[in-house]
């Protein structure tokens, strides 16, 4: 699931990369843990389940052949950027785990979730296909993980389509959850100016 931290460093980090790998960072550590750790593959087939309802199952296929012992790099034969760079962190954690991400980092700051975000935002609404498919990724992964993290996933459409009403964006959710609304917002202003 997708944390308020892992929005931040998701936004905040300039390496593509590196953002996938924080992202799904306890994806990667669950799959290289539960295939040396039987006990663990109940747990791990319950996300696969889930992923797979929210469209990756290219890469939740992939998954199970690396559960059935399979360690070939033509695993990531026929999978887009994103999946290629997940199957490969499985990959190399099963054979050096100091190369797994750390799934519990959390060094970002709110604040500089907004600057990322609003600028996603802001270049999907002006036609980006790109920033339109990462920011329909993070939302999907946003909303897996509930309160004010699935309410932000529900708004970014919102925002997308122009809406900058912070009384209806950032309605229901918590203080922490305004207070990145509200950022992002006046991030959106400060681009609009440009």
């Amino acid at each position: 699931m997708l944390s308020f931290a892992m929005v931040c460093a998701m936004t905040s980090i300039p390496n593509k990369q590196q953002q996938i790998l924080d992202v799904h960072a306890s994806l990667i550590n669950l799959v290289v843990q539960a295939s040396q750790n039987v006990e663990l593959r109940p747990q791990l087939n319950d996300v696969l389940k889930k992923s797979a309802e929210n469209g990756w199952q290219n890469l939740v296929l992939c998954i199970y052949k690396i559960m059935e012992g399979q360690r070939s790099s033509s695993l990531l034969e026929g999978l887009d950027d994103e999946d290629k760079v997940i199957i490969d962190a499985i990959l190399n954690g099963i054979q050096n785990p100091t190369t797994l991400p750390d799934p519990t980092k959390s060094s970002a700051k709110p604040s500089m979730a907004a600057p990322g975000i609003a600028h996603m935002i802001n270049q999907a609404s002006s036609g980006n296909t790109e920033a339109l498919t990462l920011l329909s990724h993070m939302a999907e992964q946003m909303s897996l993980s509930g309160g004010d993290m699935a309410r932000l996933a529900v708004i970014i459409k919102k925002m997308i389509d122009g809406e900058r009403n912070p009384e209806i964006l950032a309605k229901d959710m918590g203080m922490q959850g305004e207070s990145l609304v509200t950022s992002i917002l006046e991030e959106l202003g400060k681009l609009q100016l440009h």
